[in-house]
């Protein structure tokens, strides 16, 4: 199987194991055009391979203990550091999904933003998806921002920032972004500067 071949069996197997999960459908769109996507990401077209490997082994580990799990539980992965948000039905639930996340391979960090349960509507749910579309167009039509090497995930009005910032500035303007959208409680940054990754 070609490098190709293999990238898009991997981008399958991750969008199937996690159909509930945000990200795949960018990946998929345009065939060949998504794979140019990609290699235009600061973390570049190895990383990806292995980011997508690694979310593929932790959709595998929470399906395999339980759907509700899988189902419940979001996962953003950037160069080995794994984003766990969402609710869980209690702290036993909370518990499994960090503990299965570090099982598999590749994990350098695991950081855990899930909340237990305490029983959001769709109302809100709706909300959340709402507040991550609006800052993803911001910074998309944002031109000093390279939108696609961010992740955004947005819980209970908490907006979750992960990825790979050009520069300082740069960052600053997607979190002026993410401030500005209306029902925002805060915003909390995992967002990691370019110039701290190399040298």
């Amino acid at each position: 199987m070609t490098g190709l071949s293999r990238l898009w069996a991997l981008l399958g197997l991750a969008c199937a194991a996690g159909l509930t999960q945000a990200g795949c459908a960018p990946l998929v769109l345009g065939g060949a055009g998504g794979a140019a996507v990609v290699a235009t990401q600061e973390r570049g077209f190895g990383g990806f391979v292995s980011d997508t490997e690694i979310r593929t082994r932790i959709n595998y580990l929470w399906m395999q203990q339980s759907f509700d799990l899988a189902n419940r539980i979001g996962l953003t992965v950037d160069q080995g550091r794994v984003l766990l948000t969402g609710h869980a039905a209690d702290a036993q639930m909370r518990l499994d999904a960090v503990r299965l996340a570090w099982q598999a391979k590749g994990v350098k960090e695991v950081i855990n933003e899930i909340q237990v349960d305490n029983n959001s509507s769709i109302v809100d749910s709706a909300r959340d998806t709402w507040i991550s579309t609006q800052i993803r167009s911001a910074i998309t039509f944002d031109a000093d921002i390279h939108s696609q090497n961010y992740s955004i995930d947005t819980v209970d009005g908490v907006v979750y920032l992960m990825g790979v910032a050009a520069s300082q500035d740069e960052l600053d303007r997607v979190v002026r972004h993410a401030r500005s959208v209306a029902n925002v409680q805060r915003v909390v940054s995992y967002v990691r500067l370019l110039s701290s990754l190399q040298g």
